[in-house]
């Protein structure tokens, strides 16, 4: 696959420097001086590019590589080709994100469509604005009355910042995004079309119908957090959204008023997550989860993909199903369905199951 199309090439990087960046031991020292260019998968990877394996399923590739050198672990290490250089580390795959970032830095950033510097003479710019030296609005960009947004910062074209909103330094906001109502911190980056500060879903039953309760929240979002294209996040209703240090979110998640999410969180795709839910920090939830309102996912927990988690979850625990349970009670009741389906009889129940598995 040719990426030099969008991507620039790198002009190299010896892998005595690349293994010191990342944190691997690389096995044979005379090959320091090797240069890599690019990042690969480990099936097509050429003589300068690097690519990893993770586990012993990689080896019908790594066995048959022709990379110039490969992240992996010592124990993987002795099935690894003469002349294929060996870059040891405990954690592949991070190692290979970290060389990924430095050979192809334009990749880590929402693409801007213009090369200019500063506010373009085609945005709309209230006069109240802030604007730090080094920040750039693209050309179709509105930013609205009293806005503050810090240097290093871009707001791409199309993009609308709402009355008030403070938006930090080095954060990129993508095209046609909608910010309103919110705090954001430094290195955020959010990408097109994303929705934040938006109405909260909040109703109060009259006697000639719904009656609208007036959200008056913000939201907050910390350091270093990444949105998702198309993903929603409501502003509080009386309290704040908050969205903690480090979290990743997928496109097209609906996170909901007076949601709080800790820090390093995981959120996959099409994901729901019902108003006034707390995670906890380093929660992972996987894809088109639906996570009930009012309720608790202690830290650590991890939720499985298509569940429906109705009530509060444990802290360091696998849950998956709906409604959510402990993975082993789960992936018993798949087993005994399937036996069912089948003609055949289910597994013998175990109640001592841990939630922890």
């Amino acid at each position: 696959m040719d990426t030099t199309r969008f991507f620039r090439p790198h002009e190299g990087i010896s892998l005595s420097d690349l293994a010191g960046l990342c944190g691997a031991e690389l096995a044979s020292p005379d090959l320091s001086g090797r240069i890599v260019t690019a990042i690969a998968p480990l099936w097509r990877a050429g003589a300068q590019d690097v690519t990893f394996a993770n586990s012993r399923k990689a080896l019908p590739d790594l066995v048959k590589s022709q990379a110039g050198a490969v992240f992996l672990t010592a124990r993987l290490a002795q099935d690894l080709p003469a002349g294929v250089a060996a870059l040891i580390t405990d954690a592949p795959q991070t190692a290979f994100a970290l060389a990924g970032a430095a050979l192809a830095p334009s990749a880590m950033r929402p693409l801007r469509l213009t090369s200019g510097s500063g506010v373009s003479g085609a945005a709309i710019v209230d006069p109240s604005a802030s604007i730090e030296d080094g920040a750039v609005v693209e050309a179709g960009a509105v930013i609205g009355a009293r806005v503050e947004i810090g240097a290093g910062t871009v707001i791409a074209s199309g993009a609308a910042i709402g009355e008030g909103t403070r938006i930090g330094r080095n954060c990129d906001i993508g095209h046609a995004a909608t910010v309103q109502h919110a705090l954001i911190g430094n290195n955020v980056i959010i990408h097109p079309s994303v929705s934040i500060g938006q109405d909260g879903f909040g109703y109060a039953p009259g006697p000639r119908g719904m009656v609208k309760i007036p959200q008056l929240g913000r939201v907050i979002i910390q350091d270093h957090v990444e949105i998702g294209a198309g993903t929603t996040i409501d502003r509080g209703a009386l309290d704040d959204t908050v969205i903690g240090e480090g979290t990743k979110i997928d496109n097209q998640v609906q996170i909901a008023h007076n949601v709080r999410i800790g820090r390093h969180c995981v959120i996959v795709s099409q994901t729901g997550i019902a108003g006034s839910t707390t995670l906890g920090d380093g929660v992972m939830i996987g894809g088109a989860c639906a996570i009930n309102g009012h309720i608790t996912i202690g830290d650590g927990a991890q939720i499985g993909a298509m569940s429906g988690v109705a009530g509060n979850v444990p802290a360091n625990v696998r849950w998956a199903g709906i409604p959510a349970r402990p993975m082993n009670g789960f992936l018993r009741d798949v087993a005994d369905a399937n036996a069912r389906a089948f003609g055949k009889p289910g597994r013998t129940r175990n109640d001592k199951d841990g939630e922890g598995q």
